[in-house]
């Protein structure tokens, strides 16, 4: 069983320009940047069954119930790709690009990233 300090509520939002964003506090950088985009803009969309707010639950480890993102390589352009194959059950194989915040958020980009949607 995961040690449930190793679990991150993460919050998303779609702004009214219709785009996702990571909700980050305590980021001082550019808002652009937390931008969700090629691919994690998708997922959310999906997630988000028509509303304009997703949490999740996320984790460098397994736990029950939860989704995973597979490193699939390093890009040259500040970031990662994953590849999600599976969602909920589902056949998905959505490649997604996440940016360096990820390191901002899970202090690096794990080989595989575990996730679930939390229903509020």
């Amino acid at each position: 069983m995961i040690n449930k300090e190793l679990i991150m509520r993460l919050k998303f939002v779609k702004e009214k320009n219709n785009n996702w964003y990571i909700d980050l506090p305590n980021w001082t950088g550019r808002h652009s940047v937390l931008q969700m985009v090629a691919g994690a803009d998708t997922l959310l969309e999906i997630m988000s069954e028509g509303k304009n707010e997703v949490f999740l639950l996320v984790s460098n480890e397994d736990f029950d119930g939860s989704n995973r993102l597979d490193l699939v390589k390093t890009c040259w352009f500040n970031g990662v790709d994953y590849k999600i194959n599976i969602y909920e059950g589902v056949p998905l194989n959505l490649d997604v690009w996440l940016c360096n915040v990820t390191k901002f958020v899970l202090g690096g980009f794990p080989e595989k990233i575990y996730f679930a949607k939390l229903k509020i």
